[in-house]
C-alpha cells in the first residue's frame, strides 16, 4: 500500500486518535467529548469551526480564494449501541 508521507509522519497520532476514540464511544446526540475533539483538531489545523449544530455537530470551513463553489464532506461521529465483540485491546 502506498501510504503519502504526510499520513506516514502522523500514523502513530492517527492510531491513538482512533483507538481513543474506538475506546470512549458516544451514542447520537450525546458526542460531547467526540466533537469536542474534532473541533479542537480542526481549530489547531487553522479551520473556522462553527460548534452545536444540531446539539453536538461540529462544522468546519476552510475558504480559499474568493469563488463560490464549495465542497462538503459528512462523517457520523455517533457510535451505535452493540456489543464489542472484537478481541482487540483498544
Amino acid at each position: 500500500m502506498n501510504i503519502p508521507v504526510r499520513i506516514k509522519d502522523d500514523l502513530a497520532f492517527l492510531t491513538s486518535l482512533r483507538r481513543d476514540l474506538h475506546a470512549h464511544p458516544e451514542l447520537g446526540f450525546e458526542e460531547e467529548r467526540t466533537s469536542g475533539i474534532v473541533a479542537e483538531l480542526l481549530e489547531e489545523a487553522g479551520i473556522k469551526v462553527h460548534r452545536g449544530l444540531g446539539g453536538t455537530g461540529v462544522v468546519g470551513t476552510l475558504q480559499a480564494g474568493s469563488g463560490t463553489r464549495v465542497i462538503g464532506l459528512r462523517a457520523d461521529m455517533d457510535a451505535l449501541a452493540m456489543p464489542e465483540i472484537a478481541e482487540q485491546s483498544y
